[in-house]
């Protein structure tokens, strides 16, 4: 078990299978991109599959989501999901992507295993997201989304971020066409996880931004505490139901109090929060012909040294050094 010194106890593993995106996204990363990390530093198919093993074997993981960068560029993807989707018991699984190879290989991977995926766009213009992206795939995206409805990899989730003088004026937009789409629809505060350094918490679109402009079109009704449990969204019916739409306010609400995650990263680095600024290593201890058993202790010990917040909601927060892709999302 996974437990740390305030009682939490983490079922939830988000594995970052590279560092890597097709994608420059503002609020990511750089126009030029960053410095990968270098292919012996990464994870091998092998290593990933022995470390979701132990978590799951032995360390009492439930649900295991896969991240990037963008995972569908990882080439062994379809492979890792088929090899996890054997394991006793069988976790629950997911990916979190851009979209944009989705179309390809959205069949593949509901065949291997996979459960449902979440989807990052921002926007429903064209112009909008090649703004925000600083790529032109915006139609890209949407076939991905179509193609994982058709494949059952449902329900689809929608991950949408507003930003200021971009796209901050589409939230009901997008719930309008998440609806229409069949789409769960999940606005995520932008959070200081930029490479550049540019975000600021007095310029960002905040979760009573986004539930105010949702109001001008939409009558709300919160789901309440006993539905959301330790999930970081929370939901509201939309209209009275049945559809809901979501909003992950990490930075004016943190919910970290109920969080049940640990992270591990694309070069096997435990994290046990997304803004922690301490890594525990797990890559020396497979490379080592570590036990199982060995591993699975440094991993319990990482957890049991869990903070209890993110420090998010404390206005001198720095950010982190490490960007987004290099640490999954």
């Amino acid at each position: 078990m996974l437990i740390d010194t305030y009682g939490r106890v983490a079922t939830d593993l988000r594995v970052s299978l590279t560092d890597r995106c097709n994608l420059r996204c503002t609020y990511c990363m750089p126009e030029e991109g960053l410095q990968w990390l270098a292919k012996p530093d990464l994870l091998t198919d092998d290593e990933i599959v022995r470390l979701i093993r132990i978590a799951v074997t032995d360390l009492g993981i439930e649900e295991v989501r896969f991240t990037g960068g963008e995972p569908l560029l990882r080439p062994g993807l379809v492979g890792i999901v088929e090899r996890v989707a054997a394991l006793e018991p069988r976790p629950q699984m997911s990916l979190t992507t851009n979209g944009i190879g989705l179309e390809r290989t959205a069949t593949a991977l509901r065949a291997a295993g996979l459960d449902r995926v979440n989807v990052s766009l921002d926007t429903l213009r064209p112009d909008v997201f090649r703004a925000l992206t600083r790529r032109k795939r915006h139609e890209d995206v949407l076939r991905g989304l179509e193609a994982a409805r058709a494949a059952g990899l449902t329900p689809v989730k929608v991950n949408s971020v507003l930003m200021p003088g971009l796209n901050d004026d589409e939230a009901p937009d997008l719930l309008a066409w998440a609806i229409a789409h069949d789409y769960e629809l999940r606005f995520i505060e932008q959070m200081p996880l930029d490479a550049q350094h540019g975000w600021k918490r007095e310029g960002m679109i905040t979760a009573g931004d986004i539930l105010a402009s949702l109001r001008t079109r939409f009558t709300l009704t919160p789901e309440g505490q006993e539905e959301r449990g330790s999930a970081p969204a929370e939901r509201w019916l939309v209209d009275g139901g049945p559809h809901r739409v979501g909003v992950i306010a990490s930075v004016t609400r943190p919910f970290c109090r109920a969080c049940d995650r640990t992270r591990l990263t694309a070069d096997g680095q435990v994290r046990t929060c997304l803004f922690a600024t301490e890594e525990t290593d797990l890559r020396a201890a497979l490379r080592s012909t570590a036990p199982d058993a060995e591993i699975a202790r440094i991993w319990k010990q990482a957890m049991w040294g869990k903070k209890a917040g993110s420090g998010l909601d404390d206005p001198s927060f720095l950010q982190p050094e490490r960007p987004m892709s290099a640490i999954g999302g």
